[in-house]
C-alpha cells in the first residue's frame, strides 16, 4: 500500500514537472518574438506627410512587418533603408527594445517652398535641398514658386532664396509667391500691398531685398502701400517705382 502511494506521488510530482518544463520553454519561445511595433512621427503636430498607420501598411505590404517574428532575425537596418525610400522622409532610427519590441523614430521632411512649373509639375523643395511630392493629405504654408522652373533651379538658387526668406521674419512675412519668367527673371509678389517686386535675375538678391526694405521703411509711411503698381530692383542700387 505504501509502495502504491509512493509510485503515485512520484507520478504526479513527474506529471508537474513536464507542465512545468514545457510552460516555461513556451515562455521562453515567446519572450524572443517580437510583441510590439511601436511608431512615433516625431514632428507629426507639425506636418501630417505621413502618419504612424502608413508605415505599418508599408512595412505589411513589403514583407518587412516586424510583429510576431523572432527578434533575432529581425534586419533594423532594412527596414530603415526600405521607409528611408518614402520621398517624404528625412530621417528613420529602428532599434530593438528590452521588451521584445521594434521602435521607429520618423521624422518627416521640412518643405520650406512648393514649386508648380508652367507645365503643370507640381513638388516641394525641402529645407535640405532636395524634392518630395505634394502630399493629398496636408498642404504646407510655405512661398510659392511658380513660372518656367527647371528642377535644377529649383533646388539651386531658388532653395538658396527660399532659404533667405525663412531666416527672415520680415521677407517671410512679406513674400507670397515668386514667379520665373521665361528669360530667368524674377518677380514678386508681396502678401501686403497691391504692386509687383521686379527682381530680375536673382543675381544679388539680399542687396536688391535690403534697399527695398529701406524704401520700404522711408517711403511706405508718407505715401501708403497703394501709392506704386511696379517697384524695379533691377539696377544697382535703385529702386524705380511705377505709380498707379
Amino acid at each position: 500500500m505504501t509502495l502504491r502511494i509512493v509510485s503515485i506521488i512520484i507520478a504526479v510530482i513527474l506529471t508537474c514537472y513536464l507542465v512545468f518544463v514545457s510552460f516555461f520553454f513556451r515562455e521562453a519561445d515567446r519572450g524572443d518574438i517580437c510583441e510590439n511595433l511601436i511608431v512615433q512621427v516625431t514632428d507629426s503636430l507639425e506636418k501630417h506627410f505621413v502618419t504612424r498607420e502608413d508605415l505599418i501598411k508599408y512595412l505589411k505590404e513589403v514583407q518587412l512587418n516586424p510583429l510576431g517574428k523572432p527578434m533575432s532575425a529581425i534586419n533594423t537596418d532594412l527596414i530603415e533603408q526600405e521607409l528611408m525610400k518614402n520621398e517624404m522622409i528625412a530621417k528613420v532610427e529602428a532599434y530593438k527594445t528590452p521588451s521584445n519590441a521594434i521602435k521607429l523614430e520618423v521624422t518627416q521632411k521640412a518643405p520650406i517652398l512648393r514649386i508648380i512649373t508652367a507645365q503643370g509639375t507640381n513638388y516641394y523643395v525641402d529645407n535640405q535641398g532636395s524634392t518630395m511630392p505634394v502630399s493629398r493629405r496636408y498642404a504646407a504654408h510655405v512661398p510659392v514658386a511658380t513660372g518656367y522652373i527647371t528642377r535644377e533651379l529649383a533646388t539651386t538658387e531658388l532653395y538658396d532664396f527660399a532659404g533667405f526668406l525663412r531666416k527672415s521674419d520680415f521677407w517671410y512675412a512679406q513674400i507670397d509667391q515668386i514667379y520665373v519668367d521665361p528669360l530667368g527673371e524674377i518677380t514678386l509678389i508681396p502678401r501686403v500691398g497691391d504692386h509687383r517686386i521686379l527682381l530680375g535675375p536673382i543675381d544679388d538678391y539680399r542687396e536688391k531685398l535690403d534697399n527695398l526694405q529701406a524704401f520700404y521703411e522711408q517711403a511706405i509711411p508718407k505715401v501708403g502701400w497703394e501709392k506704386y503698381s511696379k517697384i524695379n530692383l533691377k539696377f544697382k542700387d535703385q529702386v524705380i517705382c511705377t505709380k498707379k
